[in-house]
């Protein structure tokens, strides 16, 4: 199952920049050990092209390494990446969070000063960061840098044999390094932009931009509508303000939200519901947007491979992750070129009948049809939004009002699923380690609101708030985290199924890909993304009658995929 990821053991060759320039290479055998002698290139490109038929290229990062080989059009099939493959060895060892850096993990292994991590790059959306905003920790003087990675790869090799399933720890590693080689390479490629189509809808829905405050036109009337109602002048920008103007009227709020503001009956939550909205494009998709992120016809985030403590990926500046409907058209493929649009299809239930194995839901999940409607008319009289409201609510722990009763019907139906999720919740609550399938493991003090339910968790004796926190987490954890398993490995198999297509693999998001493509390669690639969907399945969670289709369309314009 190792080659869904990463390929076949055998021929792996370290490469690492030298501390007075250049880079050196050397072969590894099996266990880390140098199996031939050290060559020196002028830079890592000549070292890659010196050996067009490594299996695999051990190396510190790929952030660090990648960007220099795609500048010189160099192509890397698999590669090992020792610092993303140390953050995952320490969070299963329970050290999440523990600097990761080659020089931090040199120095535990040699019982040195740690040093810490460097400080990623700014997440500001007005700065398009560069991959070389942050220089790596340094080793220590003297040290020969590909010694040092040596060894901490052969005791990486140790550390995953020791791991409570050395085979999916293997796999998920290879995975994640995989991840970085895709993501390195979308970031370098980028979504098609038509910088034109974006201005003009900037203008339809904002306005013409006016000087004194800056705001557009369209929200300068929108913020003149709330103050009117108000009786005062007010700024819709500062929900402080905007909680004070309400109470005044005698209307206490808990938040400006917009679902707690849609509760509200007032003549100013109209045109702040859509005050709201068009800041938001504004200031997030506006027009210093545009001028800093889109250059020659293309859109080019950081994709930051498990940046969220469930293993999803992130962006490093740019909003990439959350493009507004309105603003996906102005993603628009070249003349004669299609976006492929693959959407996975209730990818957290069918990831749970995956990992928890309960018959029932896996008899549910085990096609292509909508597994909500399935769902519903086994068990909700065919009352589909009830059914995928239970269903989430049971993974996200929501056990007030109807999801206690949704709880309890699902409990009887789906008792190992249910059993799945509680028992991380339990073992969350309690300060556990909580691992997905592959082995990605929770920080042990996480208490993120990533795919926070809002409701509450289940009461347990002795509980604090902090720990029934935790054990929300935990409780969507293992399912999110083994969909973000199962998303590195789908990547890294159609990445391999597109080489030697024209096709280019530019965006994916939680559980949506796109790739751009000529329009004649089009059937081809969409065929390429289901057959990665089930080959990542097969390897991520064996042999189980679970389907994971995708719902994929062929495009001109992002925004009529859906």
């Amino acid at each position: 199952m190792a080659d869904t990821a990463g390929g076949a053991p055998g021929g792996r060759w370290a490469l690492v920049e030298a501390a007075d320039g250049g880079f050196l290479s050397c072969a590894l055998d099996g266990a880390g050990r140098r199996a031939g002698p050290v060559v020196r290139a002028p830079d890592a490109a000549a070292a890659v092209r010196a050996r067009p038929r490594v299996a695999r290229w051990v190396w510190r990062s790929t952030a660090e390494i990648q960007p220099h080989l795609l500048a010189a059009g160099v192509h890397v099939e698999r590669c090992y990446d020792v610092e993303a493959a140390e953050s995952l060895l320490l969070g299963h060892e329970g050290a999440a969070g523990t600097p990761h850096s080659l020089p931090a993990a040199y120095a535990r292994l040699h019982r040195l000063a740690v040093p810490p991590d460097p400080q990623p790059p700014s997440t500001d959306t007005e700065v398009q960061p560069s991959l070389f905003d942050t220089r790596p920790a340094p080793l220590p003087e003297a040290v020969d840098p590909l010694e040092a990675l040596r060894e901490v790869y052969a005791a990486q090799l140790i550390r995953t044999e020791a791991a409570e399933h050395p085979e999916r720890m293997r796999l998920l590693l290879a995975g994640e390094s995989a991840g970085w080689l895709v993501a390195g390479e979308m970031g370098a490629t980028g979504v098609p932009w038509r910088a034109d189509v974006h201005r003009r809808l900037l203008g339809e829905l904002l306005g013409e931009r006016y000087g004194g405050s800056g705001l557009p036109r369209r929200l300068v009337e929108l913020e003149e509508e709330v103050s009117r109602a108000f009786g005062v002048r007010v700024r819709p920008d500062l929900p402080a303000e905007m909680l004070s103007a309400f109470a005044r009227q005698g209307i206490k709020l808990g938040s400006t939200r917009a679902w707690e503001l849609r509760e509200t009956q007032h003549p100013a939550v109209a045109p702040l519901l859509e005050y709201k909205k068009l800041y938001r494009l504004y200031t997030a998709h506006g027009w210093s947007w545009l001028r800093h992120w889109v250059h020659d016809g293309r859109f080019r985030p950081h994709f930051v491979p498990s940046g969220a403590a469930s293993g999803r990926w992130t962006t490093n500046g740019g909003g990439a992750l959350q493009i507004p409907r309105a603003v996906r058209r102005a993603v628009v493929a070249e003349p004669g070129w299609r976006l492929v649009v693959a959407d996975a299809d209730q990818l957290k239930p069918r990831v749970l009948a995956a990992v928890s194995r309960d018959p029932g839901l896996m008899a549910v999940a085990a096609d292509d049809r909508d597994l909500y409607t399935t769902l519903s008319e086994r068990a909700f009289a065919g009352d589909r939004a009830r059914a995928k409201l239970a269903l989430l609510g049971a993974v996200y722990g929501q056990t007030s009002g109807d999801g206690l009763r949704h709880l309890a019907a699902l409990r009887r139906r789906f008792p190992r699923a249910i059993a799945y999720v509680d028992e991380a919740a339990r073992s969350g609550e309690e300060g556990g380690l909580v691992r997905t399938r592959l082995g990605r493991t929770c920080p042990p003090g996480a208490e993120g609101s990533e795919g926070a339910w809002n409701g509450e968790a289940p009461p347990r004796p002795g509980a604090t708030p902090g720990a029934r926190a935790r054990g929300r987490f935990t409780r969507n954890f293992v399912v999110q985290g083994s969909a973000a398993d199962w998303a590195v490995l789908m990547l890294a198999a159609l990445r391999r199924s597109l080489s030697g297509l024209a096709a280019e693999l530019v965006f994916f998001q939680h559980d949506e890909v796109i790739v751009h493509c000529p329009a004649e390669e089009a059937a081809q690639v969409a065929a390429a993304v289901q057959e990665a969907g089930r080959t990542a399945a097969g390897a991520a969670f064996g042999d189980v009658p679970v389907a994971f289709p995708f719902t994929v369309a062929a495009v001109e314009c992002y925004a009529d995929a859906k």
